[in-house]
């Protein structure tokens, strides 16, 4: 494998790397799909708003795309982690721990991103169960109940007009003193939104299911679930190996056509867009490979 220079490899096997993996060997091109098997949603139970797949295990949802993508002979896999890219004279060098090296003519980052934790004890247990990055995602399944956002600012006042379409049983915990405007705090308030300023110190739970939110002071508040938008950085490096240009919010920038500043790369998934969903990795993952396999084709010809 590692003297045989591939059309594509895709850098990340879950739902973007895996779709783009099928539109290209579906072109009958030589792909090498690079995946460690630690998929940022591995801790959440089950998957929503993916037409077809909806309240399935993410696992499940990978395990069968994996399956099918396989049929496709063209395209091979292998176990690991990516440790430095390199750009060549007629392609790109991507170099793996334990020591695997490899070539291809293009390159799809497809890699996700590391989501980074507050230090909150409980928070990371929680994380992707009962704390949740997503109305669109989760938001119906606790509808109606007991919820809390965890942000602050213009950030927190934009967020709580989509959760309190789906309870008015919320409360948005700044964890400090609020930056919100003394309009944002009326207009909250007349929504019946409460706004506690406590800082958080630890989230009790059950196997990942929040019971209270416990602050700095000694008091708690009951909840069933909590949004939080949390800071995150890149699974790789592309900015200082590639020179691979990031947008102001840190994800990798690409065009309409999934393509980076740097020619022959290409990105999709997690690591380009803030709507981090299964439907929309799988659509853009899918895009980037046929674009791939465009360039390919007309370089060839």
């Amino acid at each position: 494998m590692e003297s045989k220079k591939f059309d594509v490899i895709i850098i990340g096997g879950s739902y973007a790397g895996l779709s783009a993996g099928m539109a290209l060997g579906r072109s009958l091109r030589n792909v090498l799909i690079i995946d460690n098997e630690k998929p940022c949603n591995r801790q959440t139970p089950h998957s929503h708003n993916f037409i077809t797949h909806d309240g399935k295990t993410p696992k499940e949802i990978s395990d069968a795309a994996r399956e099918q993508v396989k049929a496709y002979h063209t395209v091979e896999f292998y176990n690991g982690t990516v440790v430095k890219i390199t750009r060549e004279v007629d392609g790109f060098k991507v170099e793996t721990s334990y020591n695997g090296v490899f070539r291809a003519k293009k390159l799809i980052l497809a890699s996700g991103v590391n989501d980074l934790m507050p230090d909150i004890s409980g928070f990371a247990e929680c994380w992707g169960i009962s704390v949740i990055h997503c109305p669109y995602c989760h938001g119906y399944e606790v509808k109606d109940e007991v919820t809390g956002i965890l942000a602050d600012g213009e950030m927190a006042f934009e967020f709580s007009k989509l959760v309190f379409n789906l309870t008015k049983k919320l409360t948005l915990f700044t964890n400090g003193k609020t930056k919100l405007t003394p309009e944002q705090v009326a207009k909250l308030n007349r929504n019946g939104i409460i706004i506690n300023e406590d800082e958080v110190q630890s989230i009790e739970h059950e196997n990942g299911y929040i019971q209270n939110i416990i602050f700095k002071n000694g008091k708690m508040a009951p909840l069933k679930a909590l949004y939080a938008k949390i800071p995150f950085e890149q699974n790789l490096n592309v900015s200082a190996d590639l020179g691979v240009e990031l947008t102001e919010q840190g994800f990798i920038k690409a065009d309409f056509m999934q393509k980076t500043n740097v020619p022959g790369v290409f990105a999709c998934g997690d690591n380009v867009t803030m709507m981090r969903s299964v439907a929309n990795a799988v659509a853009q993952g899918n895009f980037a490979g046929a674009v791939a396999n465009k360039e390919l084709s007309e370089e060839e010809f």
